[in-house]
């Protein structure tokens, strides 16, 4: 198989910013619980970060989580909470080993306080 054409560095853009969206409905459309979607979105997002700093993209911004998601059903919501957490402690050292650094937006005392205190 012959290798993929690499992109003109100089022609990639500087910034780049993702919405995550659309993981329940990627769940749905295979027959499988929200969560398993969610959890495939966690995946996304290693492999978006990992194929940035291949690239030498300098900033990413990732759109995860909106105010309105605080709407979803309780559990969901915790369960995300969780998978955020979980995604958190287990990617903090290989992000900074990268020298990625994490920055948050948007309403932070909302975040549970372990979730905070990682971010933090």
């Amino acid at each position: 198989m012959t290798e993929a054409p690499q992109p003109d560095p100089a022609r990639l853009p500087v910034h780049v910013a993702v919405i995550m969206d659309g993981n329940g409905r990627w769940a749905k459309q295979r027959n499988l619980p929200r969560p398993v979607g969610h959890r495939q979105g966690v995946e996304s997002v290693r492999e978006i970060v990992s194929n940035c700093r291949d690239l030498g993209i300098a900033h990413l911004t990732l759109y995860a989580f909106s105010t309105e998601n605080w709407n979803r059903p309780a559990m969901e919501v915790k369960a995300l909470m969780g998978l955020l957490k979980t995604f958190l402690q287990g990617e903090m050292d290989n992000l900074h080993r990268h020298q990625v650094r994490v920055r948050c937006l948007g309403e932070l005392e909302r975040l549970p306080d372990e979730v905070r205190q990682i971010l933090d």
